[in-house]
């Protein structure tokens, strides 16, 4: 046992103000035209260079290239009507005005393949693309064709798949799904949801991740988990179902919640993707905290299979900050890799 533990962010951080107001979900575009397309090119770029600068050794994209992280994917599909939307209860939590499913969901192009390209130029270190996992796709849309949450899942599942598949043939080395649905409506998630999942996954040139967590740092998000009583026991419903999947690696949620670390011992034999960094305050752990955080996993699961992550995506906080919960991030994985006698 040789290599660094090694670190990741679970999917966005936050859009330099040139190219998108700060701190907020769903901020529309400053730019616009090759103009807007060359800023996120450029936003790209200085997310790598934060990540990289940090230490980070498996690195995003950012997202810089997506106003969020479900309808940007589903805006390049046909069938999803986008004008005339409608207002549904979204992870049984909060409301927004959603797209409408019209016809059958196709997929005529690829939509992340080229920022994908672009990231790989950027490092010649391992990268990681985040896609919507089927279940949260449908969680995030008005079906008015199908009818059925199951039979959605199936259509997203395939296109997922399509474009999975060619992120891998440019270079991606891990495609994570992020599925935080699976954190509300288990008994969809053990009828449907981890099979979708596995279509989406299925036959990749590079290894599959899933996200798994308690939401942005939102008000509505906050909310919740405030009102959870008790210890956080959700991924009790879904670890098991995981464990026995083809997917190789779970991202969750650990630092600042009631999650019981012992839970990731469910998903043995997984790479486990252990957040260490809270999305949801401006407060800059120190390496101390995510050392300790790392100490308290290993505990449960084996030393190569983990990984230092943050909660979840850093989009709705300050660049500053989230540039020095990534280096704190970093540092305490080094921390704790050095007290193992790692390099």
């Amino acid at each position: 046992m040789s290599q660094k533990i090694k670190t990741t962010i679970a999917g966005s951080l936050p859009k330099p103000a040139w190219l998108a107001e700060p701190e907020k979900l769903w901020a529309p575009w400053q730019l616009s035209g090759t103009t807007l397309e060359q800023a996120k090119t450029d936003a790209m770029r200085l997310a790598v260079d934060d990540q990289l600068r940090a230490g980070i050794t498996v690195i995003g994209d950012g997202e810089q290239t997506r106003q969020h992280f479900v309808t940007t994917f589903i805006e390049s599909l046909s069938g999803v009507d986008f004008v005339n939307r409608k207002t549904v209860r979204i992870r049984d939590r909060y409301d927004a005005a959603v797209p409408v499913v019209v016809d059958k969901v196709t997929r005529t192009k690829s939509v992340f393949v080229e920022d994908a390209k672009k990231l790989r130029a950027l490092t010649t270190g391992p990268i990681k693309l985040t896609l919507p996992g089927p279940m949260t796709m449908v969680d995030t849309l008005f079906d008015g064709y199908y009818k059925s949450r199951e039979k959605l899942a199936w259509a997203f599942a395939e296109i997922l798949n399509q474009e999975a598949k060619e992120l891998a043939a440019v270079g991606v080395d891990i495609v994570q799904f992020d599925e935080p649905a699976f954190n509300v409506f288990f008994d969809e998630v053990k009828d449907w949801g981890v099979k979708t999942l596995e279509r989406a996954a299925a036959n990749l040139g590079c290894k599959s991740a899933v996200h798994i967590c308690y939401g942005y740092g939102i008000e509505a998000n906050v909310k919740w988990k405030n009102a959870l009583v008790g210890e956080w026991r959700q991924y009790e419903q879904v670890f098991p179902l995981l464990a026995k999947s083809t997917i190789d690696q779970v991202s969750l949620e650990c630092i600042n919640s009631r999650v019981p670390m012992e839970l990731i011992a469910m998903l043995k034999g997984k790479d486990v993707l252990v957040g260490a960094i809270d999305v949801a305050n401006h407060q800059i752990e120190t390496p101390e905290q995510v050392a300790n955080v790392l100490r308290q996993a290993a505990k449960f699961a084996d030393i190569q299979h983990i990984y230092g992550c943050t909660n979840c995506g850093m989009v709705p906080l300050a660049r500053e900050v989230a540039s020095a919960k990534l280096q704190a991030l970093a540092a305490g994985a080094a921390l704790f890799s050095q007290e193992l006698g790692l390099n």
